[in-house]
């Protein structure tokens, strides 16, 4: 069964620019490649996946990768023996280190390779895995760190074909009948649309559902969504997910001739969603400052490109400029990102832009109502007001405490963060009535 890849459109560019963006070059030596993923793994390293936008359906299996921040790119072929395989989804987790899925767009298939030299080479892992002619169909690999890993495919002997590794997978395990619930007749999944944070990962399939994991793949949880499938067709749509609990549905109609859009909220891991909201805004390719409630998107009207960002999940956003294609999107933090355009010129060059401008909608943000942090990311200082404060904490994403201090009932606080290493932290605060709250921030 051939199963759709859900592509970003693919559109002509124009190059007006706008200070806040700078461009950049993939490295690619062909006119119009662009790219359909972007990931950061730090200030320095991010890596994206390429795909050709000159001609709809062309397998490419290429990548660029940058390791200073994108002053330079290095471009590379994704070499997994075979050129009829399409690239599912790269996953890096350092400068060397990544893995990509692959499988044929007919015949199914498939698998994960992995890569520990930055690119140069591929080898194939769980070989014996997605095996079975007409039924094994591979969609996506991901990793939350170097060691704990899932990938997933269709459903094979009547369960969704689902491994998980504890070693960077030099071997994987198949996660149980009894830990996974049983698809509905005809059900699959995507090779794209399929997202992760924190310590979730969500995929999505053509009845519409969402399946959940927490454990890093062991066992997993079918949510539904106000949707029938996540195909991007009339009644399509992508998932976000800014944590393991807050994101949005942006649901795709075509009814009538028209694309309407309907934005959904869920602050449950998507166990449920709220009644949904008209969405007018032209940005449907999306991301999260993961932590926060800030989204960063790209789009067109239909006559024109827009970037913008958005501080609360997606209801109204603040347009940061116009006249630029751009499509896929990421961001560190509220200050760093890339967003993919397409080489162009005899000598092809371009193709990516990074942001380096104004905090976007993060400089004043409250993720509860007792207390709020600012400026979100911060450099040297971070405040803290609220009612009361006698106790303030952070600790890093493994859990290590690396900052406490104690204070006298101030409704306001300075602490001061420059010792502290660029990255994502973890902020709990205590008031006199014991009342605590815990707010996630960056670091610069």
């Amino acid at each position: 069964m051939k199963q759709k890849l859900l592509l970003v459109a693919l559109l002509a560019a124009s190059w007006t620019m706008h200070s806040q963006w700078a461009t950049q070059n993939t490295g690619f030596t062909a006119v119009n490649r662009g790219l359909d993923e972007i990931h950061i793994i730090d200030a320095n390293t991010v890596w994206a996946k390429g795909y050709d936008g000159n001609i709809a359906n062309t397998n490419v299996q290429i990548f660029t990768k940058t390791t200073n921040g994108g002053t330079t790119w290095t471009s590379g072929t994704i070499g997994i023996g075979s050129s009829a395989l399409e690239i599912t989804n790269i996953m890096p987790i350092s400068a060397t280190t990544a893995w990509v899925g692959a499988v044929h767009p007919t015949n199914g298939l498939g698998g994960v390779w992995k890569t520990t030299n930055g690119g140069t080479n591929w080898t194939k892992q769980n070989t014996s895995a997605y095996s079975t002619p007409g039924s094994s169909f591979f969609n996506v690999v991901h990793f939350f760190d170097e060691n704990n890993g899932v990938t997933q495919g269709d459903p094979a002997g009547g369960e969704f074909e689902v491994y998980t590794t504890n070693n960077g997978g030099t071997t994987w395990t198949a996660v149980a009948a009894a830990s996974i619930p049983d698809p509905l007749a005809d059900e699959y999944g995507y090779n794209g649309g399929n997202v992760a944070a924190g310590n979730s990962f969500w995929f999505v399939t053509n009845m519409g559902k969402l399946y959940r994991t927490t454990d890093m793949g062991v066992t997993w949880t079918k949510l539904d969504t106000p949707i029938t499938d996540f195909s991007g067709t009339s009644a399509g749509g992508q998932i976000f997910f800014s944590d393991n609990n807050n994101g949005i549905l942006l649901a795709r109609s075509t009814a009538g001739g028209d694309d309407t859009f309907t934005l959904y909220k869920t602050s449950n891991g998507g166990t449920t969603w709220d009644s949904g909201a008209s969405y007018t805004a032209p940005y449907h390719n999306l991301a999260y400052i993961k932590g926060t409630n800030v989204l960063v998107g790209n789009g067109t009207d239909g006559d024109n490109y827009f970037t913008g960002y958005s501080n609360n999940n997606g209801t109204t956003w603040t347009q940061i400029d116009s006249g630029v294609q751009r499509i896929s999107i990421a961001f560190l933090n509220g200050t760093t990102g890339w967003a993919s355009g397409f080489t162009t010129g005899a000598t092809p060059t371009e193709g990516i832009y990074k942001y380096t401008g104004a905090a976007l909608g993060t400089e004043d943000f409250a993720f509860g109502k007792t207390f709020k942090a600012y400026p979100n990311p911060a450099n040297d200082q971070l405040n803290l007001s609220g009612a009361s404060i006698n106790e303030v904490a952070i600790y890093d994403l493994l859990g290590k405490q690396v900052l406490n201090q104690k204070f006298s009932s101030q409704d306001q606080v300075t602490l001061n963060v420059s010792g502290l290493g660029t990255g994502m932290y973890v902020l709990t605060a205590t008031n006199d009535s014991g009342a605590k709250e815990t707010i996630k921030f960056a670091k610069q």
